[in-house]
């Protein structure tokens, strides 16, 4: 492998991770890739990449790849507290994506994709994960749970929102985490609801549900998100736990939900937590760096998780090239990148009264906004998902 550029170890094989190495290796570093999961992570729920993030998709070579595994779905329908339709509108008109143009995918076919693209050139190391970390001139001693020792040139954190790469250089997590104010359950289910390739949508005030069809599957998303004031932290690693708490907050409500929280308390793909973004004064540290979910998570309220994870990999992995010193490296890919960032973040106040409402008078102007939209896709989509133009790849990247 060559390693004229250097070594780089990433943290994290979902999405951000296989993206930034991807570029490193086009770059000419030598890339591996560790990841707690015993594998590749398949299935998750729809995922959007918009705007920006599609030229960089286009450019890594993987666009056709995703608009095959598109999910198109069709329709949003909203229903009251008794199951009755109140609105039914297109995606894109509450998520500001451009139909034709924006691709829905399920998570874990992006990852996979992501992997696909990567793994002849970057070696992975699947089931486990970083203990420890200590930086010296030349680079980074890092210790394994496992129980291996390696040195790295550089170390870049793609660990998603609960991040070890940003605790072992920044600190606990919850001087850098902006609570929402909601948690949300995320299960699969049978789909025993007749639905094709759309949403619904269910609402009490500070209470949600959503069933979620897609192309070619014969089971159904389901979502479950309740308003809080608290993050309910001490939850976060009992699953027993989280299926009690959701279970008691949706008691007595009707629709589908009982089926869903039957189907909650059996499913072996639960994931919960809590909806947060992350805001750090800086993401980087010496020789380590911080990418995608780790260093500036939106929430899912935003929609743009996934296509900031593809944006800022570009953006870190071009830096690192074009800069001898790995220190201005980190303040080029800081400077260039974080005011799409927080522009996007941003939009967190754009929808998400559109789909979870906490008082029942922002229920009912949920309602009114919804009964204006259209059925149609929208022509163009929200300014902040194209606010960044890529700079050009760096002459001399392989296959880029």
């Amino acid at each position: 492998m060559n390693t004229a550029k250097g070594t780089v170890l990433v943290s994290g094989a979902s999405i951000a991770g296989p993206a930034v190495a991807f570029w490193l290796r086009r770059y000419g570093f030598a890339v591996t890739v560790v990841e707690k999961a015993h594998g590749p992570r398949g299935g998750g729920y729809p995922i959007d990449v918009r705007g920006t993030a599609l030229e960089v998709a286009r450019r890594m070579g993987i666009l056709p790849r995703l608009r095959e595994a598109h999910i198109e779905t069709r329709s949003l329908t909203f229903v009251d507290a008794e199951g009755h339709e109140v609105a039914s509108v297109h995606p894109q008109a509450v998520v500001g994506g451009v139909e034709g143009s924006d691709v829905e995918v399920r998570r874990g076919d992006l990852a996979e994709i992501l992997y696909g693209a990567t793994r002849d050139d970057v070696e992975y190391v699947f089931g486990d994960s970083i203990e420890a970390l200590a930086e010296h001139e030349d680079g980074v001693d890092v210790t394994f749970r496992g129980g291996t020792r390696r040195g790295f040139d550089l170390v870049v954190g793609a660990d998603g929102l609960h991040s070890r790469t940003r605790e072992l250089i920044f600190g606990s997590e919850h001087k850098f985490h902006r609570y929402l104010g909601y948690c949300f359950a995320g299960f699969t289910m049978p789909n025993e609801f007749g639905l094709s390739r759309e949403g619904v949508l269910w609402n009490k005030p500070g209470r949600g549900a959503a069933l979620y069809a897609v192309k070619g599957s014969d089971k159904v998303h389901g979502f479950l998100v309740a308003a809080r004031p608290e993050p309910p932290r001490e939850l976060l690693r009992d699953p027993e736990a989280q299926r009690d708490l959701v279970a008691s907050t949706f008691a007595g409500d009707g629709w589908e939900i009982p089926a869903m929280i039957a189907a909650l308390r059996e499913a072996d793909d639960l994931f919960f937590d809590t909806v947060s973004q992350i805001h750090l004064p800086c993401w980087s540290q010496g020789r380590i760096g911080l990418v995608g979910d780790a260093a500036y998570s939106p929430s899912f309220l935003t929609g743009q998780g996934t296509s900031l994870a593809l944006v800022g990999a570009y953006m870190l992995a071009r830096s690192l090239a074009a800069h001898r010193d790995h220190g201005d490296a980190f303040v080029a890919y800081e400077g260039e990148t974080r005011p799409f960032v927080e522009l996007n973040q941003a939009q967190v106040g754009v929808g998400e009264a559109a789909l979870f409402p906490v008082t029942a008078k922002a229920l009912a102007q949920r309602t009114r906004r919804l009964r204006g939209l259209s059925t149609s896709a929208p022509d163009t989509g929200r300014p902040a998902h194209t606010a960044l133009t890529l700079p050009e790849p760096l002459a001399g990247a392989q296959g880029a």
